[in-house]
């Protein structure tokens, strides 16, 4: 039988504003206070990972990290209350839509190679 997946994404004016990596990466800043740990966690480079965030930042009325630089304690990132709420709505989308493509599946694996 064929593997089946579906991955969402948020596509807006012609650009992803939001998809699975960019949830991810939400994620583990929000659990490294970091942008640069959560890179390394998810064997990303620094410099993609704060595009990302840039991006994402951009693509949002409202900015979805927000960073510091270094000082006695060091720079980190935190998810602004916008950031946990496109995050929380992006994986509850993700769950419905997965529940209700799976019914579609085994005729998709009927025709599937």
């Amino acid at each position: 039988m064929a593997s089946i997946r579906i991955t969402a994404r948020v596509i807006a004016k012609g650009e992803r504003a939001f998809g699975p990596g960019k949830a991810d990466l939400l994620e583990r800043i929000a659990a490294e206070g970091s942008i640069s740990k959560a890179a390394k966690a998810m064997e990303m480079s620094y410099s993609r990972a704060w595009q990302l965030v840039d991006a994402m930042n951009n693509s949002f009325r409202k900015p979805l990290v927000e960073s510091s630089t270094g000082g006695k304690k060091g720079g980190g990132a935190v998810l602004t209350r916008a950031g946990e709420e496109v995050l929380s709505l992006f994986r509850k989308m993700e769950e419905k839509l997965a529940a209700d493509a799976e019914s579609f599946f085994p005729e998709f694996e009927k025709r599937l190679r």
